[in-house]
């Protein structure tokens, strides 16, 4: 055990964990209707407590297990069995490996949270995120970052996909799953209602930014200068995207929203996210500039041509900059074509088709979308019976 690495990796696991709770709870809250806001923080704490006990119980092990295949990880490691405080993953304690990776496992079905917002059933919520996470996660985990089938020595040759933090594992999973929902979900009943509180939104945006730090340079496993360059390229693109995104708003309708710009700070750090080990810093800048106007970009096209309702662009920002990201690690060298391509390919098809599978399962169990008046009354008081602004208090 090395206690440098140890002690970084415990602060990156905290700083991942403030992502979700409570980085990308306040950035979605932020974003829907008063009415509904309540019903965001309670998906986004829910999926957090519940993949955590799930990811304990049977992720970790189909994950990270060693008794499996290239296909998955096996049951060898079912509630931690045969982890103790005394072994080692690498150079730090697996606990501790057990619980970094836990919070990616938590926050990649949050992110899909934003594509069903403000109409979704909260037993569809958390019946489909808990089988999502163990079918399609979980495998995909294994597949690229557990010693699987996309990874070095797998079914690509010696050199394997790169994807250094997630832009496969996390960003375009929980893209695709958010679009397939979107799809199944239908548009809202309101669609023109802006953002209840953009303050909320920035806060958020700046706790994600900040945690980043961690999911990033926590991805290195180690306290040396790979981890601090990672840190340093991902905080690179997240301030060069945000500007882009601010001035391609500007040129196009004449002002640059705080919204806009906060919503390019996460396109640059999704983006740079399965990059971040492997490029520099110019190479980051050139990263977070494109990332900008491209995921701008597609949210005019999910939104205003193939009108889908993802309503807040999960899709286009998450998915499309963690696919362009890693597009973007075979551009500048560091990765195989054949490799970064097939495996977005072999992923997005395992995606979808799971998606779409485990959709048609859970909505025969409990409902996917709540009645009309719930949706128009607000899921906050019809649903958990609270609201989030009492103004005669």
């Amino acid at each position: 055990m090395n206690g440098a690495d140890t002690a970084w990796i415990i602060v990156a696991t905290a700083l991942v964990l403030l992502m979700t709770l409570p980085g990308l709870a306040l950035f979605y809250g932020g974003l829907v209707r008063a009415r509904n806001v309540l019903s965001v923080f309670m998906h986004c704490y829910a999926i957090a407590c519940l993949m955590s006990i799930l990811w304990f119980v049977a992720g970790y092990s189909i994950a990270f297990g060693e008794g499996g295949s290239g296909y998955w990880g096996g049951l060898g490691k079912l509630l931690l069995s045969g982890v103790d405080a005394e072994s080692l993953s690498g150079t730090l304690p697996e606990v501790l490996f057990f619980a970094f990776q836990m919070t990616f496992a938590i926050i990649t079905p949050a992110l899909i949270v934003g594509a069903y917002v403000e109409r979704i059933g909260f037993g569809f919520v958390l019946l489909f995120s808990a089988l999502w996470m163990l079918l399609c996660y979980a495998p995909v985990v294994h597949w690229v970052w557990g010693g699987g089938m996309l990874a070095d020595g797998g079914i690509f040759g010696d050199v394997g996909v790169k994807d250094f933090a997630g832009g496969i594992v996390v960003h375009e999973t929980a893209g695709i799953a958010a679009l397939v929902l979107a799809v199944f979900l239908g548009a809202r009943k309101n669609q023109t209602t802006p953002p209840h509180n953009p303050g909320m939104v920035m806060m958020g945006a700046a706790l994600l930014w900040v945690g980043w730090f961690g999911f990033n340079g926590g991805s290195q496993l180690a306290a040396d200068g790979g981890a601090a360059m990672a840190l340093t390229v991902t905080h690179i693109s997240a301030a060069m995207a945000s500007l882009t995104w601010a001035l391609w708003e500007r040129i196009k309708f004449g002002k640059a929203s705080l919204v806009g710009m906060v919503t390019g700070t996460i396109a640059g750090l999704a983006s740079i996210t399965p990059a971040s080990g492997f490029v520099g810093p110019v190479e980051a800048m050139i990263i977070g500039a494109v990332a900008g106007i491209l995921c701008q970009e597609a949210v005019n096209l999910i939104r205003n041509v193939v009108k889908i309702d993802d309503t807040l662009d999960v899709f286009a920002v998450h998915g499309v900059g963690g696919i362009f990201g890693t597009i973007m690690i075979a551009v500048f060298g560091a990765g195989s074509w054949a490799a970064q391509l097939g495996s977005l390919v072999i992923v997005g098809v395992f995606t979808l088709v799971v998606t779409v599978v485990l959709i048609f399962v859970v909505r025969a169990i409990t409902p996917l979308r709540v009645d009309e008046e719930t949706e128009v009354n607000g899921l906050d008081l019809a649903v958990h019976g609270e609201r989030a602004y009492d103004v005669s208090s």
